[in-house]
């Protein structure tokens, strides 16, 4: 039984180890267009590689996908977080868990998690082919036929998995091919868009307070709304979420932000028709809340220049965009400003206003759409229109907000279809449409 995986990325990783350890008469070709395994295993995260997540309830990990999380239940049932966990450690990578649930090495070195790979792949089965890149797939009656650039010999195999990633960190490899190999063997591919990226504003404030960051925080997009809602469109709705943020010369950055770029990832958006974001400093209290404390330091320290009383409940440099953004002057005392000024800088802190223009460049972590999972088998990642082709990872039209999740969808998904795909011939007559 000869199993070829094209791509050497997470997804493609695990199920070559999985083929490996599990069907001891397998053979395995590894297909990798970079000079090295796992090039963007090492580099998430920073480099330190977030693994998983340390949350336990696959629900509450499925409820983490916006796209592909009901596709995902048998893979992640299969192989959950923790058994990710041990599995590493067991193949002698010691792992750590944070506070915020986001399982790291603990070397923080994301290259231990690829040598993990590397240590399985001292086997004869194994034929890691680096450097390689593969440039048409046929299908024959009960084979495939793998055909590469310049002049390698083309390779046949028994079943061939497809782990190509998605568009994403192109100077990583991945540049989409598997979108055009997957259309060739009769798949339909989804749209595509960029997920988990920064966003950009039109303002310009955002650069004064370049670098601050908050450790929680609700932001909002509000979808349709404005002068732009064409007759017949349904109201304006409403996205968000929550976690840490921070501001960037462009615009805002970070995890909460990386959430809501995914929700929002189909949505278009340009300097001519922006996205309208609310940013909420402080999503645990009220607008009251808010509006009395600003109202209390106010009377306690009458006599000081208002800008440092603001500064006083948020950083001084965000209190002057604040106060300027409001048309209050930079010269009043406490005692002079009214108490209406001051609601209005109680709801600026509770809906910060931003208007999104552009992802950030090359910032996208994550592909929204690909491969069509009605297509596939989510019981065993086996093509329903190509018997003896699989699917693992971010190929599939399945993506996650950030803390390990999307690669958690690869291993279970990298995991299910190595299980699969050497389980035996796939000799069901025709080839593919």
């Amino acid at each position: 039984m000869r199993v070829a995986i094209i791509g050497g990325g997470a997804a493609g990783l695990m199920c070559a180890a999985t083929i490996l350890e599990t069907h001891a008469s397998a053979e395995v070709f590894l297909i990798e267009r970079n000079n090295e395994l796992g090039k963007k295993v090492m580099i998430s995260g920073g480099g330190r590689c977030n693994v998983t997540t340390g949350i336990h309830d696959v629900r509450i990990v499925l409820a983490k996908y916006p796209r592909g999380g009901k596709f995902l239940s048998r893979a992640m049932y299969r192989f959950p977080s923790d058994a990710v966990y041990a599995w590493f450690e067991e193949h002698g990578v010691p792992l750590k868990t944070q506070v915020d649930n986001r399982v790291f090495p603990q070397s923080d070195n994301g290259r231990d998690i690829v040598r993990a790979f590397e240590r399985v792949f001292q086997n004869s089965r194994a034929h890691i082919l680096l450097n390689t890149s593969c440039v048409q797939v046929e299908k024959n009656v009960d084979t495939f036929r793998l055909t590469f650039a310049k002049d390698r010999e083309p390779l046949e195999v028994d079943a061939l998995v497809l782990t190509t990633g998605g568009q994403a960190y192109r100077e990583t490899g991945s540049t989409g091919d598997g979108y055009a190999f997957a259309s060739s063997l009769g798949h339909t591919i989804t749209p595509l868009a960029p997920s988990l990226s920064a966003l950009y504003a039109s303002e310009a404030w955002p650069k004064e307070v370049s670098g601050l960051s908050f450790a929680n925080a609700t932001i909002q997009a509000v979808i349709g709304g404005g002068p732009r809602l064409p007759a017949g469109r349904q109201a304006p709705r409403r996205v968000s979420a929550a976690g840490p943020f921070l501001f960037t010369h462009k615009g805002i950055s970070g995890p909460a932000v990386f959430a809501l770029s995914s929700l929002v990832a189909f949505e278009p958006f340009d300097a001519k028709q922006p996205l309208e974001l609310r940013v909420d400093l402080f999503p645990d209290q009220n607008l009251d809340v808010i509006r009395a404390q600003i109202e209390r330091s106010a009377i306690e320290g009458a006599n000081k220049q208002f800008e440092n009383i603001l500064g006083s409940i948020v950083p001084h440099s965000l209190a002057g965009v604040m106060i300027r953004e409001l048309g209050i002057s930079d010269t009043k005392r406490a005692n002079q400003v009214s108490k209406k000024e001051m609601a209005h800088c109680a709801e600026w802190l509770k809906g910060i206003p931003l208007h999104a223009v552009k992802r950030g460049a090359g910032d996208e972590l994550v592909t929204a759409g690909g491969v069509e999972l009605s297509e596939v088998d989510p019981a065993t990642m086996e093509s329903k229109v190509c018997p003896g082709l699989f699917f693992a990872g971010e190929i599939l039209n399945v993506d996650a907000f950030t803390g390990g999740f999307n690669l958690q969808a690869s291993w279970a998904t990298g995991r299910l279809a190595g299980e699969h795909a050497a389980m035996k011939k796939h000799c069901h007559g025709d080839s593919a449409r």
